[in-house]
């Protein structure tokens, strides 16, 4: 079983060695690491550089004024570069522990009906203070569940190839990956795992995608109406029904009034 960590990154020279160095000293050693970065402008480089052996880096330019479309380019790129019967998923802000590639193979290879591999991460926030991630479900069954992190997320190779086919990661530009997969695996086909195995660090940073998104803000209306118009399309393309209509219908009135 080999595994392909696809890295994304931009401007994340702070973060991005310790990123590197995480997957170096996995325990786990059949792996490749492909870092696709769009074009940083800070020190980044010359990390880069320092890891040459390493690593496959990519330069890719953005291809959109949303942060979100253009990560979703570089991993669905890196996805094709890859080679690895697993995809595991990681920010250039966030890191690994060095049992995640030996933990998710114990997990693929007993789970073999299992496409997806969740982790619940440890979450470091700005001032250092380290703390378990909330999992827990939501109050509402037909609602999206608490979306667990990209880097927290490893796949099947055919399930990533699955998802590109089907267009899960067209349009909605204001929709994460780890929004789109934690839906697709566990509102709709199922087919996923949630290990507790503390093994990726996940920080809470300022420059995050979405961290400029406050709550209640028309982006954040806008954003919960493309939510719910995805899980709708999704459910109706795997002939399901999408039963949250009082929310959704909520939703796109509040969200349509503030336009």
């Amino acid at each position: 079983m080999k595994f392909s960590i696809l890295i994304t990154s931009y401007n994340k020279e702070k973060y991005i060695e310790e990123c590197i160095k995480s997957c170096l000293n996995q325990n786990e050693k059949n792996y490749e690491i492909l870092i696709f970065d769009n074009f940083s402008e800070d020190e980044s480089d010359s990390i880069f550089l320092q890891y040459s052996n390493s690593i496959r880096l990519f330069k890719e330019k953005k291809i959109s004024i949303y942060p979100t479309v253009n990560q979703i380019d570089l991993i669905k790129k890196a996805f094709v570069k890859s080679n690895g019967d697993i995809i595991c998923l990681l920010d250039g802000d966030d890191y690994f522990l060095p049992e995640k590639l030996s933990e998710i193979s114990k997990y693929f290879s007993k789970n073999i009906d299992t496409n997806v591999i969740f982790d619940v991460p440890l979450v470091i926030k700005k001032n250092n203070k380290e703390f378990r991630f909330n999992a827990s479900e939501k109050f509402q069954k037909n609602i999206w569940p608490k979306i667990i992190p990209t880097s927290s997320i490893s796949l099947r190779r055919n399930f990533m190839q699955e998802c590109i086919n089907d267009g899960v990661f067209e349009n909605y530009n204001l929709l994460e990956i780890d929004f789109r997969i934690n839906v697709l695996a566990r509102n709709i086909r199922k087919n996923y795992k949630i290990i507790n195995s503390e093994i990726t660090i996940y920080r809470q940073v300022d420059d995050s995608i979405m961290s400029n998104i406050k709550k209640y803000s028309k982006k954040w209306w806008i954003k919960r109406k493309e939510a719910h118009e995805f899980m709708k399309d999704f459910f109706i393309k795997n002939q399901l029904v999408y039963e949250n209509k009082f929310d959704y219908y909520l939703t796109d009135k509040i969200s349509k009034f503030l336009l």
